[in-house]
């Protein structure tokens, strides 16, 4: 009923930041981070290591740089049973941001980044493997990314790199099974060495259903985030995910205590899932943040827009 080569990853803090600006309390990422110790989850993203050259911390928040005290003040005192993981943005981050492993609590170092700049990560990507950390990359907005230059990506990824797995990242919900299905059979073809990994976003409510999808086709790391949180429409639900696995190592519990006491919270101070605006970026393919602005009128009191009026204005500017 269950495959034990998958690894489940949480990306709470660090997807739903981007709703935030990173500015969780240190309470709330001591819940998450020991909710999911606690139910079993393989990997938990505490957020990025991003340079402050590009990130003013007046701004953004503690988890958008994942200082190490900050890291050790979040998971002290818990029983560290899941790797603990940062992202660094290629074309955002340096690798003189990453200490050797060992001064520091994490063990995985996640590099995100457009194909255009897919030397940047492999490079982050070997600076970290050469300190000691496993690294995985993630190559966003694969649903604008061309034949080519996918292909050249992955071939370089293969013969350059030592890392552990390479993400499909649907990051602007846009993907259906059939892509999924394609995207996978082309990364496992270039990538021999190389788990494949899968981090969908929920624009059209396919998030999860695209996970399965990666999941039939054996792709072994799998990313979710509690109740979805996270850019925009959000992402595959956690629960949902560690629900379908079947794997007798987790317990859902605390999974679902920390959704109730903490998750839902957040409600009143960002808004993520399902709506009208994000649905319509996904089915058009393109970034979210107009969707987001939209919303974020909507919230304060300040839009005149409809639904109708976003929807032509976004196709407007698709076709331009």
């Amino acid at each position: 009923m269950y495959r034990p080569q998958i690894k489940v990853c949480d990306c709470t803090i660090r997807d739903g930041g981007l709703m935030n600006n990173s500015k969780f309390t240190l309470e709330t990422v001591r819940g998450i981070y020991s909710a999911c110790s606690r139910a079993g989850v393989d990997i938990i993203e505490l957020g990025y290591r991003n340079s402050k050259a590009h990130f003013s911390p007046d701004k953004y928040g503690a988890w958008r740089f994942c200082d190490e005290d900050m890291l050790k003040k979040a998971t002290e005192g818990i029983p560290k049973t899941a790797k603990i993981a940062i992202m660094q943005d290629a074309h955002k981050a340096t690798g003189d941001d990453v200490l050797p492993k060992s001064e520091s609590v994490v063990d995985l170092i996640r590099v995100a980044t457009y194909v255009k700049d897919v030397d940047k990560a492999i490079a982050l990507a070997n600076n970290a493997t050469k300190k000691g950390y496993e690294a995985t990359i993630n190559i966003m907005a694969i649903s604008h990314v061309l034949e080519r230059d996918l292909d050249e990506a992955l071939q370089q990824i293969e013969n350059e790199t030592s890392i552990i797995a390479c993400y499909i990242v649907d990051s602007f919900g846009s993907l259906y099974s059939e892509d999924i299905d394609y995207l996978v059979h082309k990364f496992q073809r270039y990538l021999r060495t190389k788990e494949v990994g899968i981090h969908c976003h929920n624009q059209m409510q396919l998030g999860f259903a695209n996970t399965i999808e990666g999941i039939i086709k054996n792709v072994n790391y799998l990313d979710g985030t509690l109740y979805g949180l996270g850019r925009a429409a959000g992402n595959c639900p956690l629960e949902l995910l560690m629900g379908f696995l079947k794997n007798p190592k987790f317990n859902i519990r605390p999974i679902l205590d920390v959704i109730e006491t903490t998750i839902l919270p957040l409600r009143s101070e960002m808004e993520w899932g399902y709506n009208i605006p994000y649905m319509v970026s996904g089915m058009l393919n393109v970034h979210p943040q107009d969707a987001m602005s939209f919303v974020d009128r909507q919230r304060a009191g300040a839009n005149n827009d409809s639904f109708v009026k976003f929807y032509e204005r976004m196709r407007a500017e698709d076709e331009a």
